[in-house]
């Protein structure tokens, strides 16, 4: 019977161990994912948009923190007219308060927003005012493109920055003169766009690509199982509601927007000469190049001595004797290193790092690489 034991523990080892080997070979074989994302995150649908709005108003309220009425005509001029609307007739008194600023009123409108909801706003201010902290926002009509009001906003003033003074000191931080007002607008007037009834609609790359609208246009149609939609250009892309969609536009937009496929992207290398900040692109690659940098340093720097007479000496006295130590650096050890031709973006970004650069050296080399042809890719410079 041990000899029936030892076959069974065998047998259960091999059984196992096939199985842990078939599930190896399972997971092996799986192919890995390429980086997809959604549609939904790669275009915009026609009509589905905010607009901007844009209005003119007063902050009342203020502690002191206002715009000087002689130094802000328009806070004035604005004070006075709504005064006058209320029956307050201000035009030969000499107005001095330190309590109003003038400010300019912005937000964005949703897409298909009704009237009566609500939207947040920005306040922001015109003139000299020191701090909207405390204030109020008065009746403000917020204009749209076309002139016309689509808002009206009134509330107080959120600020997140603050500022405080004294005699001889002063403190600010963060932005006083700009707040927010949450909810702060109730919208009049809707913006008329009929998506329900639409038979075709436009959809708009966010990123302008061949491929990939070209990609998008094919998910969609495997989806719908007919041609219902078309590229017509890199950043445009036509999809005509299918026969089993009639009336339900909603429903196949919801089903587009989740569809996965993998956006392509131009070979660039984006590059902020302020900051020194460089940004490449998944795609971007380089032929082989041999690379030289150095430059000449020259270091002067001046240690002044004093030359003191000896203890009882006459006749002597105290002087400051000059003393210069000049040197230069033409940075002889460095050497003329090859970067190999990269097949990937780690591949470029460690061979130029091998060569012990900054960022600020690494530009310039990036930018002799493309005048030399080797750097397939664009080169934005912001």
């Amino acid at each position: 019977m041990p000899e029936l034991k030892n076959i069974t523990k065998t047998l259960s080892f091999f059984l196992v161990s096939l199985m842990l080997t078939a599930d190896f070979a399972v997971w092996t074989s799986q192919p890995l994912q390429a980086a997809t994302s959604r549609i939904k995150d790669l275009v915009d649908f026609e009509g589905i948009r905010e607009n901007q709005l844009v209005g003119y108003g007063l902050v009342v309220g203020l502690n002191g923190t206002g715009d000087s009425l002689n130094n802000s005509p328009f806070t004035k001029q604005s004070l006075q007219a709504m005064l006058e609307r209320l029956g307050v007739n201000t035009r030969d008194a000499n107005l001095r308060t330190t309590n109003v600023a003038a400010v300019m009123v912005t937000g964005n409108l949703p897409p298909f927003a009704t009237q009566g909801t609500r939207m947040d706003i920005s306040v922001s201010a015109l003139g000299d005012s020191k701090s909207l902290q405390g204030g109020t926002l008065l009746v403000t009509p917020l204009h749209g493109a076309n002139g016309e009001v689509f808002a009206v906003a009134q509330g107080p003033v959120a600020v997140g920055g603050f500022s405080a003074e004294g005699e001889a000191a002063s403190i600010t931080r963060g932005v006083p003169t700009v707040g927010r007002i949450a909810n702060g607008a109730i919208i009049e007037r809707e913006i008329d766009f009929n998506l329900h009834h639409r038979q075709s609609i436009r959809l708009a790359l966010r990123n302008p690509d061949l491929t990939t609208a070209r990609r998008i246009a094919g998910a969609i149609n495997v989806f719908t199982n007919r041609q219902a939609a078309n590229a017509l250009d890199p950043a445009t892309i036509r999809l005509d509601l299918p026969v089993n969609y009639q009336g339900n536009i909603i429903s196949l937009l919801t089903e587009i927007e989740q569809l996965r496929i993998e956006p392509d992207q131009t070979a660039k290398v984006v590059i902020d000469e302020n900051t020194g900040i460089i940004v490449m692109g998944r795609d971007v690659k380089v032929s082989t190049v041999a690379v030289a940098q150095g430059n000449l340093t020259v270091t002067v720097s001046e240690q002044p001595q004093v030359s003191q007479p000896a203890p009882l000496s006459e006749g002597g006295e105290t002087v400051v004797v000059p003393r210069t130590k000049v040197e230069a650096d033409d940075e002889a050890r460095n050497q003329l290193a090859l970067v190999s031709e990269s097949v990937t973006l780690h591949d470029l970004v460690k061979g130029l790092n091998a060569l012990g650069l900054g960022p600020r050296d690494m530009i310039s080399i990036l930018q002799a690489i493309k005048a030399a042809g080797a750097l397939q890719a664009e080169i934005e410079v912001m």
